[in-house]
């Protein structure tokens, strides 16, 4: 979904103009980078939570052409989803599978801790 996909979710809800729709999409998401740069962190119960992780520097290495590169310290944005927002992406036989594998771990895609 892109963010003018959302404008018009938005924009059928109700009676308003696109332009309306835009001004709440917008607003909805200046608050919440506001929030992030302040170093708040945002609740929204049944959705999730967004906050921001701190970085510690480390050295990195260029792919290209695998020179070292120093990697600075730095705050990265987080979103944890809620409880609800997880059991409604996986349905209930997926999370029972999902306990089955649990030997298996993807080395790709870590389980989330």
């Amino acid at each position: 979904m892109t963010k003018a996909d959302l404008v018009d979710k938005v924009t059928a809800l109700g009676d308003l103009t696109r332009r309306d729709g835009e001004v709440i999409v917008d607003t909805l998401f200046e608050a919440v980078i506001g929030a992030l740069k302040s170093g708040d962190k945002i609740e929204i119960r049944g959705f999730g939570s967004f906050r921001t992780r701190q970085r510690n520097a480390r050295t990195g290495r260029n792919p290209k052409t695998g020179a070292k590169v120093d990697v600075p310290a730095k705050r990265v944005p987080f979103f944890k989803p809620s409880k609800e927002l997880r059991d409604s992406v996986n349905p209930s036989g997926a999370a029972k599978s999902a306990k089955v594998n649990a030997d298996h771990i993807d080395p790709h895609h870590p389980p989330a801790m």
